[in-house]
């Protein structure tokens, strides 16, 4: 499956990996970054290394990459406010996507809400932090089965007549549940687990293909099963000179045309690592023994 192009005339290594347009107004480069691991240990707190943090979301917007995930439950806050701290003013073509729908009590610890007043109070609360006057895209981080999907939906459809947010995602959805939000509201990206060793949302990629909904999927680099996924990763990266988790991210990249990989970090030489990626051309023989991994 082929790639889109790059978008004009940029040279940055993330732009290497092509250009998708979301609901068709919002081009991005397909290899994004993914910013929870930019807070502390269990997705709670400060990070280890605030300064260094900051040192990776501003390298990332040098090395080409526009657009950064993260949510309010990271940290919690504390990812946004990061954000915030080292890029603002944004980059006129700097996409921010963030979610709502989780409160965190604890290290490690995720509650589902997705009561009205959560998310609204959510949305405002991100806008503040990341000093935005609308989010480009509002993800709606799980459905919540306690409260109903149009009483959610219909929130987030609130919210954009409102002018706050521009563009609404789902994450963690099977076809049947984005299938019925499209009823409610249109949805333009839906964000689902998924790497070249866990394909198990194989069904709501193709979907996503088949409407050209942008799929961004998460621990795309297996939360470290890449790495040990045996020897046949192994041999081909190292037959390649690259790492497993490039080889890894190039294969998504390689697999479809909405695939928008996040892979986070939260050191610099490992962000430089991941976006060299974005330029790797693997070979069809290569491609096909990856492909082998998922069956």
């Amino acid at each position: 499956m082929k790639s889109a192009t790059a978008k004009g005339n940029d040279e940055r290594p993330a732009a290497k990996s092509g250009t998708f347009l979301i609901a068709q107004d919002l081009p991005v480069h397909r290899l994004g970054f993914g910013a929870m691991r930019i807070t502390g240990k269990g997705i709670w707190g400060e990070p280890e290394d605030r300064a260094e943090a900051i040192r990776v979301l501003r390298k990332a917007v040098d090395l080409g990459i526009d657009f950064i995930d993260t949510a309010d439950s990271y940290g919690p806050s504390v990812s946004e406010e990061i954000i915030a701290e080292a890029l603002y003013p944004y980059p006129k073509d700097l996409v921010i996507a963030t979610k709502a729908g989780f409160e965190r009590p604890g290290p490690d610890k995720w509650v589902t809400n997705g009561r009205p007043e959560h998310l609204r109070a959510a949305c405002e609360g991100s806008l503040q932090r990341l000093r935005l006057e609308r989010i480009d895209l509002f993800q709606l981080h799980r459905i919540d089965s306690a409260v109903s999907p149009e009483e959610q939906l219909g929130t987030l459809k609130d919210l954009q007549a409102q002018g706050k947010i521009r563009h609404i995602g789902l994450s963690e959805v099977s076809v049947a549940q984005i299938e019925h939000a499209r009823t409610i509201v249109p949805i333009v990206s839906v964000q689902n687990r998924y790497s070249v060793v866990d394909r198990a949302a194989e069904d709501v990629l193709e979907y996503c293909q088949r409407e050209n909904i942008g799929f961004i999927p998460w621990f795309p680099l297996g939360a470290g099963k890449v790495s040990a996924a045996g020897s046949k990763l192994e041999a081909l990266s190292a037959r390649l000179g690259i790492t497993p988790s490039q080889l890894a991210l190039a294969w998504l990249l390689r697999w479809s045309p909405v695939m928008l990989p996040i892979p986070g970090t939260s050191k610099v030489e490992h962000l430089e690592e991941n976006v060299k990626a974005a330029g790797l051309t693997l070979d069809e023989s290569v491609v096909r023994e990856l492909d082998a991994l998922g069956n």
